[in-house]
């Protein structure tokens, strides 16, 4: 079964999430990062079962979970993680604030790489922690000296510091290569900055690339990776996450407080290990399913939104769009949902770089983003 022709837009409008109920029925929603695809069997099989059981109390421990993204990591990325070295946290973003808490000070720098995910921001904010840039470089890709820099000037004055990397990137898909995570490492132990590593998008990268988990390369065992079955599988709403720690870092997950893995989802935990263990297959034919996305959404902004350019990247479902010769001022998406009725996320939402670009979500039907496409070349009077 092909999961992004699974479904009619009229089946998804039935759904009550933030995707389908945050905007009027008319708009087309290419924004928040759901996919609209059916379950996987095995997850629908995995939840019905428990519920069945009334198996719907606290979650206890993270052997299950943990057990499961390491069977699937060792078969997918060939990464050995010691299932002992994790905790549970109720999802990837909760859990990396939790961690830099952990790693750092109230006031300490935590450096990101924009255009990145837009909640980096107010966890890090939130966390009372003070947020640094260090831009990707115009091919979005990771500009090491820039990050240098930025290391450096984060531990002055003797200063904690840490690094929140985004892998594979949100909204670009740029997949850091193994060179490039081990010189984030010698740098990050050069300056003594800590790095968390967001790795929620791993399961989505598409051939021929490869994911490569920063707690592998020469190095990294002092940082800390969060994982979840949330994005591979459209999970969001049953929350679960896992905080993996490096070698060198295991002290330092362990100081993670009880309670922190309190607001996990017992039933949470139960899909994601059920989506890591029984859920290969389903993967697969979603990922095959959104390289010919890319492919059909490249073919279409080519034909009807010439101005527009996008170098597709090779992790997650999202298209990094630069409208910016299309002249709509720093928020395009703000020009095609007024005048198209599409819904995408705003550039500028994604820190620096962000302007004159917008975020799509391509996990859609083909037909849906077919329509997409020709109401965002209707709205510019193409």
């Amino acid at each position: 079964m092909d999961p992004l022709t699974a479904l009619t837009l009229d089946d998804l409008r039935d759904r009550s999430s933030q995707k389908w109920r945050r905007y009027p029925p008319d708009v087309l929603p290419l924004f928040v990062a759901e996919m609209d695809v059916p379950l996987a069997e095995a997850v629908v099989r995995a939840l019905t079962d428990a519920i069945g059981r009334g198996d719907t109390g606290y979650p206890w421990g993270t052997a299950t979970y943990a057990e499961a993204l390491a069977a699937f990591a060792h078969e997918r990325w060939g990464w050995d993680l010691d299932t002992g070295a994790t905790s549970l946290v109720p999802d990837v973003m909760t859990g990396a604030a939790e961690v830099l808490q952990l790693l750092t000070y109230p006031g300490d720098v935590v450096i990101v790489n924009p255009p990145v995910y837009p909640p980096f921001y107010g966890f890090i904010e939130h966390a009372g922690r003070r947020v640094s840039e260090a831009p990707l470089g115009p091919d979005h890709r990771l500009d090491l000296d820039e990050l240098d820099g930025a290391m450096a000037r984060a531990v002055g004055g003797g200063r904690r510091a840490a690094y929140l990397l985004c892998s594979p990137q949100n909204p670009t898909g740029t997949v850091h290569t193994a060179e490039e995570l081990a010189a984030v490492a010698e740098m990050a132990d050069r300056h003594g900055v800590r790095v968390v590593a967001d790795e929620i998008h791993a399961p989505l990268v598409l051939d021929p690339a490869t994911f490569v988990p920063y707690l592998t390369v020469p190095g990294g065992g002092a940082g800390i990776a969060l994982h979840s079955a949330s994005k591979g599988w459209n999970l969001a709403g049953v929350k679960a996450a896992l905080a993996v720690a490096g070698e060198d870092a295991v002290r330092d997950l362990a100081r993670m407080h009880e309670v922190v893995w309190h607001g996990a989802s017992h039933l949470g935990v139960v899909a994601h290990a059920a989506a890591y263990r029984e859920g290969g297959a389903w993967l697969d034919a979603l990922r095959s399913s959104l390289a010919t996305n890319v492919d059909l959404l490249q073919d279409l902004l080519a034909e009807q939104l010439p101005e527009v350019r996008y170098a597709p990247g090779a992790g997650t479902y999202l298209a990094w769009l630069d409208c910016r010769a299309l002249e709509l001022g720093d928020d395009p998406a703000q020009v095609f949902l007024a005048r198209g009725r599409v819904a995408l996320v705003p550039g500028p939402e994604f820190g620096t770089g962000g302007a004159g670009f917008a975020r799509l979500n391509l996990a859609t039907p083909p037909e849906v983003l077919t329509e997409a496409v020709r109401r965002m070349a209707a709205a510019v009077g193409r």
